[in-house]
């Protein structure tokens, strides 16, 4: 090997100089081929070679020979020709033969940086991160990285030996963006980014930001993956998709996790893939009449118990349950069986992983720098600074790479109450005002507004739902009208007011009433969605079962009548997985839905009324379509609180619907509930019927009127009411 003074002549003092810094701020400026005083001199930066051979792109003649200058692993060497070349690399165990990173020109366009800049890039997920790419004829990967406060970033992986020395970045100045294209890199290879702060500390290494799959965890490093190639077949559902989740529809939502819903025979800590999950849970949800599917966060998360509300990898399935190519059938499957896919997006904060956003490149750039806006203390995360155009653009791309990538109907936006208020879980002092000096978070209303807007725009007939605890007005109102501009907004008041109600016993629920009637002096405000999520069944709150006052069958009656309300109830259904077989233990992550339950009668019975209610619901327009209409509701008694007794009217223009609820368990005979006009009603459903497993109290199947007023009504119907049961009946042409 030559003498690194051979060679010394042909790199200048700042290059050495830029090797022992934390630089190189501009590795381009001296890697690569370059004219030096006249000689044509190649420079490579590769610590831990023994010897490196410029030769012909094809193979035949050696070009030049290049020989370590000082102790930091560059080589250089002369050349005699300006005409493409590879490096013929002598590692201590091998040979490698390639194109040099460092001489091929800029990977990213100007339009791009420039939409990046701007935070209205909507496609980061093709252009930005780890892309599969072809550059001057040959095939790589174009990395790049948003660190615009780093001193020098660098891609390191298992094809450079985690080696922050081997593969420093060009700075695109304009846009704080770090790029570089490797050559003869395929997907499957594993990554991050070595970033050192301004101050010269070398970071924990990141994973990317914007990678689009990543290593199962608890392992941590980014993927490259191919840009996803996948041959849809849901035109149909597609096409249809916007009439199918308008406010007129019928919406019946399956909230899944995906680890816990079932477990592989004989393992109980396995999990199924999403071919797994293709073939059990979908056909299960088909034929409980679900409309749709909720999966609860699938970003990529490292910490399962956190059940993906701390992601940190926006634009990754999670690795836990494949690839996602399997999520892309997944959901072709989901639509071709006529469900919808809604999944969980947390825009909200992140977590404080070091291998993730926090202090990206050595400073606040994903989160606040003052933990006054920038630290959630219930969580334990970060919040968004949704102040930086970047990081908006970040968020919104992430979530159309799921509404258009991979089909998603639509978006469950979490925590949106927390990013609304300056002040949401903080004590006087311990909140920065907004400029006109108030508790509203200006930035975060823009950036919902906007996400909402594009959403519209650019995913037709996809859907946003806000996770909306307070009384913020117009959150699922038009932007035009002053709205935040959400399809649909969960309906949190309903849910603690009714759950309340459920767990009082009965011979104290006539000084609850106003548990149940309450809602609907506002359930009309909104386009709502009721929900009964995995929140409610968790963290010591009792399982839906449990709250419910009494013995085992006590407690299934009343759920009975509480999912008859609910379904018949004004607003779009969410039932939590489990909640349809009344589990009676809380939801455990570690585990999976008792579904041994099933060999019990009542339980069973639950489980076909969940059934018979879904499918009671998409049947009756009365029950869905005029949900955001008042005229489509109207309380035939709602103060009969010695009786704890309910009676109220659903109605469509071409039809009516009338629900009887006893929220007691004695039988009441000879009940008279008040009727409008003359005729007929059909008895649609009984909560108590046998197959149900209740007692099977029950009404002639068909119920004349009788011309006696009641409930400031000209006729009633004479009805038996079943303990603790709910009766729904339909007006007869």
């Amino acid at each position: 090997m030559n003498n690194d003074s051979d060679h010394r002549e042909l790199v200048d003092d700042w290059m050495q100089q830029a090797l022992v810094s934390p630089g190189p701020g501009d590795p381009f400026a001296f890697l690569g081929r370059h004219d030096h005083n006249g000689t044509l001199v190649v420079r490579a930066l590769l610590p831990g070679a023994h010897g490196v051979e410029i030769i012909e792109q094809n193979g035949s003649e050696l070009l030049g020979q290049l020989s370590p200058v000082g102790p930091f692993g560059l080589f250089a060497g002369a050349v005699a020709s300006k005409q493409p070349y590879l490096l013929r690399i002598k590692w201590p165990d091998a040979f490698q033969e390639t194109e040099d990173p460092y001489s091929f020109g800029i990977a990213l366009d100007d339009l791009d940086l420039y939409l990046f800049t701007q935070g209205t890039h909507n496609n980061l997920s093709e252009r930005f991160g780890a892309i599969p790419f072809t550059m001057d004829g040959i095939e790589g990967v174009r990395f790049s990285v948003w660190a615009p406060n780093a001193r020098r970033v660098s891609v390191v992986g298992d094809f450079n030996s985690w080696d922050g020395r081997r593969h420093p970045m060009r700075l695109r100045h304009e846009a704080g963006v770090w790029e570089l294209f490797i050559p003869r890199l395929v997907p499957g290879a594993r990554y991050k980014f070595e970033i050192a702060a301004s101050d010269g500390r070398i970071l924990p290494q990141k994973a990317d930001p914007l990678a689009r799959a990543t290593e199962p965890p608890p392992a941590t490093a980014s993927i490259v993956a191919p840009l996803l190639s996948f041959r849809w077949t849901d035109d149909d559902w597609m096409g249809a998709r916007a009439e199918r989740q308008s406010v007129e529809a019928p919406i019946s939502i399956y909230e899944v996790h995906a680890g816990s819903w079932l477990r592989p025979a004989g393992d109980a800590a396995g999990t199924f893939d999403w071919e797994g999950l293709t073939d059990r849970l979908i056909p299960y949800a088909t034929e409980l009449g679900f409309t749709h599917i909720e999966l609860m966060p699938i970003m990529e998360h490292p910490f399962g118990g956190s059940w993906g509300y701390q992601p940190l990898s926006q634009f990754a399935p999670s690795a836990r349950f494949g690839t996602p190519k399997g999520f892309a059938k997944f959901v072709d499957e989901c639509h071709r069986s006529g469900l919808g896919v809604i999944l969980d997006w947390v825009p909200a904060h992140f977590p404080t992983d070091p291998h993730g956003l926090v202090q990206f490149d050595g400073s606040a750039l994903y989160e606040h720098a003052d933990s006054r806006e920038g630290f959630h203390r219930d969580w334990n995360t970060l919040i968004y600074n949704l102040g930086r155009r970047e990081v908006q653009g970040f968020l919104i791309s992430s979530a159309l790479y799921w509404l258009h990538t991979f089909h998603v109907d639509g978006l469950r936006v979490d925590a949106v109450a927390s990013m609304l208020y300056r002040d949401y879980s903080r004590d006087s002092g311990e909140w920065i005002p907004n400029i006109h000096g108030g508790r509203e978070n200006l930035e975060s209303v823009a950036f919902l507004r906007r996400l909402n807007s594009i959403v519209t725009e650019l995913c037709p007939g996809a859907i946003t739902i806000a996770e909306e605890s307070t009384a913020w007005p117009g959150v699922s109102s038009p932007i035009a009208n002053g709205g935040l501009g959400f399809a649909y907004k969960w309906n949190m008041g309903w849910m603690h007011d009714t759950l309340n109600y459920l767990g009082q016993d009965p011979v104290y629920r006539r000084w609850h009433h106003n548990k149940i009637s309450f809602g609907l002096m506002y359930a009309f405000s909104e386009h709502f969605v009721l929900p009964l999520s995995h929140d409610e069944v968790v963290h010591g709150k009792g399982s839906l079962f449990e709250r419910a006052p009494g013995g085992a069958w006590l407690k299934l009656a009343n759920l009975r009548a509480y999912f008859t309300f609910m379904w018949t109830h004004p607003g779009k259904k969410l039932l939590f997985m489990g909640g349809e077989l009344g589990q009676p233990r809380e939801w455990n992550h570690d585990g999976e839905v008792d579904w041994d339950l099933l060999a019990d009668r009542g339980h069973a019975g639950l489980q076909r009324l969940i059934a018979d209610l879904n499918r009671l619901y998409c049947d009756e327009f009365a029950l869905h379509g005029t949900d955001t209409k008042a005229s489509g509701f109207e309380w035939i008694a709602a103060d009969n609180t010695d009786d704890s007794v309910f009676a109220f009217e659903r109605r469509a223009p071409s039809s009516s619907l009338l629900i009887v609820l006893n929220m007691t368990p004695i039988v009441r005979q000879e009940y008279r509930v008040g009727a409008g006009s003359a005729g007929a009603w059909r008895e649609l459903l009984n909560s108590d019927a046998e197959i149900y497993g209740g007692t099977g109290v029950a009404n002639p199947l068909l119920i004349e009127t009788e011309p006696s007023s009641w409930n400031g009504r000209p006729q009633s119907l004479c009805l038996t009411l079943p303990p603790l049961g709910a009766l729904v009946f339909k007006r007869e042409d």
